[in-house]
């Protein structure tokens, strides 16, 4: 994969290729941004840089040996690390790596959410489990194929287990030599502080709206808000969105109507709303995604609600709904909405139970709404 491949981030491509000429390589980085970014190309485009021995100032050459081996991913000092689920298949990244290759290299772009559909475990969770600690110390300690670099791509640390992250912080610390370690990250935040101190960060922005308009219509690259992925869902309308709104009005309205008018029967819609999401053939990646996509309605509707139009990133069924409802999001209650929807999601992220995390989110709504 080379640099001209990836949508936007110039400035970010400036920087990795200055590293590569000036001869200052961190021997660590991590990669932070949004989803769908282009933050895991990046990482290819510039390992592939890393290891030309032809490249130029503004890109690896694209045909010599080397680059072949990359552009199919295949080059044997180029390893992965990702979030898998352990199942008859396998339990280390390496026996699912012909499948993860396959999807980097027709996908392009995709989320971990995709990652699990392809994997056919869309209803539970990866992990880097503890055992892959000792296969990234196994690969690294190989020697090098080429006179090149060593590079160890690990797309969403975060997901590591508290052993394998332990395990890595001390691989960071005393590093093989001639190898780069490249991050990638949604949620660094989520990453040991001291794997933070040891990483030189490298933020990657959202997309412009003029990058995304030149794949998409001016309207999907409005509504996408920077990510190719989100103009990508909304251009192909896989219907995940309309779902994601049905489910945001059925507990807004129902939380309103148990908050101003005393309805009981909402209030049993409202339990019966947070059995279905709660229910385990929905997957905690989709509860997540869809309390993601509350965040961004409650974001949006307060936006609505200050008259600024221009500011609003909805599509026309969502700016319908928003027209009357935007009101009862104010700065008496946005704060508070965005804390309990950012919980519930990190609630849901680490394993909670998802009956008890979304009937007590639709209480708490109940109560924000009212004020």
């Amino acid at each position: 994969m080379q640099f001209r491949d990836i949508i936007g981030q110039e400035s970010v491509k400036q920087r990795l290729r200055l590293s590569v000429q000036e001869g200052r390589i961190p021997h660590a980085q991590i990669l932070v941004g949004p989803e769908g970014v282009g933050k895991l190309q990046l990482a290819v485009a510039y390992a592939q840089y890393l290891n030309c021995p032809h490249r130029t100032d503004t890109d690896s050459c694209g045909v010599c040996p080397t680059c072949l081996q990359y552009q199919n991913l295949q080059h044997p000092d180029l390893h992965f690390a990702f979030p898998i689920v352990k199942t008859d298949a396998g339990d280390v990244c390496n026996d699912f790596m012909d499948l993860f290759r396959q999807t980097l290299l027709t996908q392009h772009y995709f989320s971990l959410d995709d990652w699990y559909k392809t994997m056919g475990v869309e209803t539970k969770q990866g992990m880097i489990y503890e055992k892959e600690s000792s296969e990234i110390l196994r690969k690294l300690s190989l020697k090098a194929f080429g006179e090149g670099y060593k590079v160890m791509i690990v797309w969403q640390p975060e997901k590591m287990n508290q052993v394998c992250a332990n395990k890595l912080l001390k691989l960071l610390e005393e590093p093989p030599q001639d190898t780069v370690f490249l991050l990638v990250s949604e949620h660094p935040d989520q990453l040991l502080s001291t794997i933070i101190s040891r990483v030189q960060q490298i933020r990657v922005p959202a997309l412009s709206e003029e990058e995304l308009a030149a794949h998409f219509s001016p309207d999907i690259a409005h509504i996408a808000a920077g990510s190719y992925l989100t103009a990508k869902r909304i251009a192909e309308d896989n219907g995940q969105n309309k779902q994601f709104l049905a489910d945001f009005i059925a507990l807004m309205r129902n939380a309103w109507k148990v908050g101003h008018q005393r309805d009981y029967t909402a209030l049993q819609e409202l339990r019966k709303w947070s059995l279905e999401m709660a229910d385990a053939k929905v997957g905690r990646e989709r509860q997540k995604a869809f309390l993601q996509y509350a965040l961004r309605q409650v974001r949006e509707n307060y936006i609505r609600n200050l008259s600024h139009p221009e500011m609003n990133y909805q599509t026309t069924d969502e700016a319908a709904f928003s027209e009357k409802f935007c009101p009862f999001i104010h700065s008496g209650n946005v704060e508070l909405l965005t804390e309990e929807l950012s919980l519930a999601e990190q609630q849901i992220a680490q394993n909670g139970n998802a009956k008890i995390i979304f009937f007590d989110l639709c209480l708490k709504m109940i109560v924000h709404i009212k004020k």
